[in-house]
């Protein structure tokens, strides 16, 4: 129960249906086995642009993951896809949008920067005795789409404009990240977990010194989807193939 009510939360929280979540609600334990963690996991992050005069963005994530167990059972290998993962940052100075009416309205408003990607984490796992773990690797992300919301409050009202810049961001993004966490239960519980990401590829095209980069700060909470049911279903499993062996 605690499970489904974690899941919902999540899923109507972040506002998205995207297919690869509703598939690992209906088919989560048919992606465990015992040397594979599959799960989801989702929360805030906080992102800002290096070199860039503005503040940081708070917005959430939501994602799923695999850990695969390697030889050493201290060491793991973590990957997934981070669905929604919203970079960017806010309080940029207004700029011209070629657009006299526009400019006089948002003249003494602000810009917030919105870049949405489809994040692949790389990373390699170390855990503790005691439920602790490091992790350090690599992200790679797919542009879907990017833009500048500008507001002002003009004339007693507030007033939006989306201005589209997907055309002058790097389609590719990628850089380093690390972080740490801790699982709650050692077998099938939540795990919480907090990385950084730290971009090097420049972030917009054809730009001038100095270079800006993606820069987010990821507080999370994962939880394994169907990882009890399929650990039953292999001890079941082993079960009957050990009394089969017996009957013969």
């Amino acid at each position: 129960m605690k499970k489904l009510l974690f899941v919902i939360t999540l899923f109507f929280s972040f506002h998205t249906a995207e297919s690869q979540v509703i598939m690992s609600l209906i088919f989560g334990d048919k992606l465990n086995s015992p040397n594979i963690e599959f799960g989801l996991d989702g929360g805030v992050n906080f992102s800002s642009i290096s070199n860039l005069d503005s503040d940081y963005k708070r917005d959430f994530n939501l994602g799923f993951y695999f850990d695969f167990n390697l030889k050493n059972p201290s060491w793991i290998f973590n990957t997934g896809v981070i669905v929604k993962s919203t970079m960017g940052a806010k309080d940029i100075a207004v700029y011209s949008l070629h657009d006299d009416k526009l400019d006089a309205v948002f003249a003494e408003g602000s810009v917030k920067r919105n870049i949405n990607y489809f994040n692949v984490p790389l990373t390699i796992k170390y855990k503790f005795d005691n439920n602790i773990y490091v992790k350090a690797g690599t992200q790679l992300g797919l542009l879907s789409t990017a833009h500048d919301l500008f507001r002002q409050n003009y004339n007693g009202e507030d007033v939006e404009y989306k201005n589209n810049i997907r055309d002058k961001i790097h389609v590719v993004d990628a850089g380093l990240l690390v972080g740490a966490g801790y699982r709650i239960k050692t077998k099938y519980g939540m795990n919480v977990g907090l990385s950084y990401y730290y971009g090097l590829v420049p972030l917009l095209k054809g730009d001038n010194s100095p270079t800006q980069y993606n820069r987010s700060l990821y507080v999370t909470a994962g939880l394994p989807i169907g990882k009890a049911k399929a650990a039953k279903r292999a001890a079941e499993k082993e079960k009957k193939e050990a009394e089969g062996s017996k009957s013969n």
